[in-house]
């Protein structure tokens, strides 16, 4: 069967002749769906005008990024993303705005719209034909309340995203939804589709033994001031053998901490350590939790584990869509592996872009790799 998911990237310096080619690649008809992931360095206002001129009366969503993967391969500067054919596709959208104001109700009522909005196109609407796709401001540090909210209202359905990013700037990261940009917002898509499907999440980290216990956090702004008693940066050092002094950014991505929930492991990355001893992290670290300092594995040997264990599930995917840590791109733009991690993403029909932080049913997380990988072949779905 031949695929129907058409995907592009344009490495076009100007923003409109990037969507120009971006849209004359995936042009089909009775489009359901466009994805797309974008340099955060293009005049975001002729992206947004050019998106909606060109793709008048179909759905998009999209947002900016750390970096962009396509079929070109990690690339900076550049716009990627797919469509999605009605044939095989259903989807609906909508946006979460003013996030700094965020609460549970509204949350949960934008999420049971979209589900009953779902359900109406799919009766049948479960886990085993939808998905969810968020796509967050990634400045906004609600990614954990608004994750765990949508989630408990999608009940079993999976749902995995990424934090909107802006290249390392941390300056300014925007979603796209209706014709324009939105910051301190977020975009929820659910899909449904009778083609066999995978979520998935990988790290190339493992939790060592030693144990340490958070005493005293300030959750909202993602700070540790205490690791079992002690000044955070002090301890966490300790169990690295090292000085605080010594700790910096390097140390931070080698050695991120790792937290286990229901049996699987998430990683906690560490920002960086403030005068006053405390430790800021990517993600929300709360009093009492129990971290262990995680160590790298091979990050190729990992990522083709994951992705063969895709084709033996689901067949060779006609599409991945990866939300890839900014810290791991990172890594692999310093490592000899470079250009092989690159195509393995390439063989596997990846999409995606590197994010400020990842979602994988209802969990924010960093340093990994979340996606959806879609086969082809409807009569593995119920395999998958």
């Amino acid at each position: 069967m031949q695929p129907h998911i058409r995907t592009a990237q344009s490495s076009a310096l100007e923003a409109r002749d990037a969507v120009r080619e971006f849209h004359a690649a995936v042009e089909q008809l009775n489009t359901a769906l466009v994805i797309f992931f974008c340099s955060s360095e293009y005049d975001l206002d002729a992206i947004a005008d050019e998106m909606q001129r060109l793709f008048a009366g179909v759905q998009v969503v999209g947002c900016t990024t750390a970096g962009e993967i396509g079929p070109a391969g990690y690339m900076d500067h550049s716009l990627t993303g797919a469509s999605f054919p009605g044939a095989d596709f259903q989807a609906v959208s909508g946006m979460i705005d003013d996030l700094q104001q965020f609460d549970s109700a509204k949350g949960e009522a934008a999420a049971a719209n979209l589900l009953g909005r779902l359900e109406g196109i799919e009766p049948k609407t479960s886990a085993t034909n939808s998905f969810a796709l968020l796509l967050i401001d990634g400045l906004s540090i609600r990614e954990e309340p608004v994750t765990h909210v949508l989630q408990n209202v999608l009940g079993n359905l999976p749902l995995v995203g990424g934090s909107a990013g802006d290249g390392l700037a941390f300056g300014s990261t925007r979603v796209y939804l209706d014709g324009r940009f939105h910051s301190d917002s977020a975009v929820l898509t659910l899909v449904t589709t009778p083609l066999p499907f995978k979520v998935f999440k990988t790290q190339h980290f493992v939790a060592q033994d030693e144990r340490m216990v958070v005493t005293e956090a300030d959750a909202a702004r993602r700070i540790v001031k205490e690791i079992n008693g002690l000044p955070a940066a002090e301890e966490y050092a300790r169990v690295l053998r090292l000085n605080a002094e010594d700790l910096d950014p390097g140390r931070f991505a080698a050695s991120p901490v790792v937290v286990m929930i229901d049996g699987t492991s998430y990683v906690r990355s560490i920002k960086n350590a403030n005068p006053d001893g405390s430790l800021t992290f990517f993600c929300a670290i709360e009093n009492g939790l129990v971290l262990r300092v995680a160590k790298g594995v091979d990050l190729l040997e990992n990522l083709a584990k994951m992705l063969n264990g895709i084709r033996e599930d689901i067949g060779p995917p006609q599409l991945v869509l990866g939300c890839d840590c900014i810290l791991r791109k990172l890594e692999i733009f310093q490592s000899p592996q470079r250009e092989n991690i690159a195509e393995a993403f390439q063989r596997n029909n990846t999409i995606g872009f590197s994010t400020y932080g990842e979602q994988f049913n209802g969990v924010h997380v960093n340093q990994t790799l979340v996606g959806i990988a879609i086969g082809s072949d409807p009569t593995t779905a119920a395999n998958a």
